[in-house]
């Protein structure tokens, strides 16, 4: 969802473990009110889901050989970063599945536990918490099946940073889906000229062309963090339908599933070094007696 994650490596003035650019919070802090709007700011996001949720539960299914009827996605734990309202941890929640969102917006976070409250069955799958990924990174190391991250890439400051976090809160064999929008020449006349400024589809100043992601780039930074990327597809709105649908083409937005590398195959059963360790001491077993 909209929200921001900004990250810096060096902070030494300061004392907290979060780094969120507070000029970007409080852009998304004065629509906070408005998630659930099916015809407001965030119409394009409501029908985003009609495409987005069963990529996720359809990769998620043909992965796992268990299938619950009416709760496909039971037993998975999913983190929703930058959960915005909740409009993606709901319908995830619906599936089965246990889901956290974390937005570092306050308000963001209030508005997606009232409308959470009104369902009991989400009220117990979901839990929300205003947060940014780097502060929850230290208390859930490998702790979640899935992460989904959509349209939140194009908000964070340090990409390298922001992958790295995903990698280490993710089971070894995780998934994680994102959908974002490309760096073209043709994303900044629809997605800044004509979406933000003709038709207000999504309001003005959400975005900065200069942060769009190309998909080429986002997949070099997630195979260097331990990622192998499965696919990326185009997709596309219409703003006269307000639909979206699959496309060849990724020059607007797309989607992306990557799975973290599990654990590395050892040969023997006896062999219980973790991966780095096992490169470690590979530069001197030659001289082992």
């Amino acid at each position: 969802q909209l929200s921001l994650f900004s990250f810096t490596v060096k902070r030494p003035f300061s004392t907290s473990h979060s780094s969120v650019d507070s000029k970007e919070m409080k852009k998304f802090q004065l629509l906070a009110h408005k998630w659930w709007d099916e015809e407001g700011e965030y119409a394009a996001l409501h029908s985003m889901n009609d495409i987005r949720v069963p990529f996720i539960r359809d990769t998620l299914l043909s992965m796992s050989g268990n299938y619950h009827l009416g709760n496909p996605l039971s037993g998975m734990k999913i983190l929703d970063v930058g959960c915005g309202g909740g409009l993606l941890s709901e319908p995830l929640g619906r599936l089965g599945a246990s889901v956290t969102g974390i937005d570092p917006v306050e308000d963001n976070i209030r508005t997606a536990d009232q409308h959470k409250s009104f369902d009991p069955v989400l009220a117990e799958r979901i839990q929300y918490k205003s947060s940014s990924l780097e502060e929850i990174v230290e208390e859930s190391m490998e702790t979640f099946d899935v992460i989904v991250a959509s349209e939140v890439v194009e908000h964070v400051a340090d990409l390298e940073m922001f992958i790295k976090c995903c990698s280490q809160v993710l089971k070894p064999e995780g998934s994680l889906f994102i959908t974002t929008i490309n760096k073209t020449q043709l994303s900044y006349v629809l997605g800044i000229v004509v979406a933000e400024k003709i038709m207000g589809i999504v309001p003005e100043g959400t975005h900065e062309w200069d942060k769009f992601v190309p998909p080429e780039e986002l997949e070099r930074l997630l195979e260097s963090t331990g990622f192998s990327v499965r696919s990326v597809q185009g997709m596309l709105y219409n703003p006269l339908s307000g639909s979206w649908s699959w496309v060849q083409s990724t020059s607007l937005n797309y989607a992306l599933h990557a799975v973290r590398a599990g654990a590395a195959p050892q040969p023997h059963t006896t062999d219980t070094l973790p991966q780095t360790d096992v490169q470690q001491s590979s530069g001197t077993a030659g001289t082992a007696g």
